[in-house]
């Protein structure tokens, strides 16, 4: 993981629609930008900051978010997070997040992220199915 350095930066951005609202994913009853979308998005960042410094076979895996939503987005208004990654433990990531609509901040906090060995990991998903 020698390509994995502090500093890298990812950026992910929508534009608020319908699908993405607090009333469609079942996070509220309004019309504006969902606490969980925004939380995909700052996802999607923190991925494209570190995914072309993983090596063959790696792959990432959210573990914890700590994250305020502060602002409404409305429908139709663009969002863009940001993710830079300010701390790396052995497998371990944490990254500053952000998120801002075309007017204002709407949400910051941190993620973290573990590298995993891929296919060590879909062999202890599929022992775990083989026990159910």
């Amino acid at each position: 993981m020698s390509d994995l350095k502090p500093g890298l930066v990812g950026e992910a951005e929508l534009i608020v629609g319908e699908e993405h609202t607090a009333a469609s994913v079942g996070s509220g009853r309004v019309g504006v930008l969902a606490t969980p979308v925004m939380i995909n998005l700052i996802e999607a960042a923190a991925l494209k900051a570190i995914e072309a410094h993983l090596p063959h076979g790696r792959q990432s895996l959210g573990t914890h978010l700590d994250v305020s939503h502060i602002a409404a987005t409305p429908v139709g208004m663009r969002v863009t997070a940001t993710a830079e990654l300010v701390k790396m433990e052995g497998r371990h990531l944490e990254f500053k997040v952000r998120a801002r609509d075309e007017m204002e901040e709407i949400g910051s906090g941190t993620h973290q992220r573990v590298v995993v060995n891929v296919e060590k990991f879909a062999a202890r998903v599929a022992r775990k199915m083989a026990g159910c």
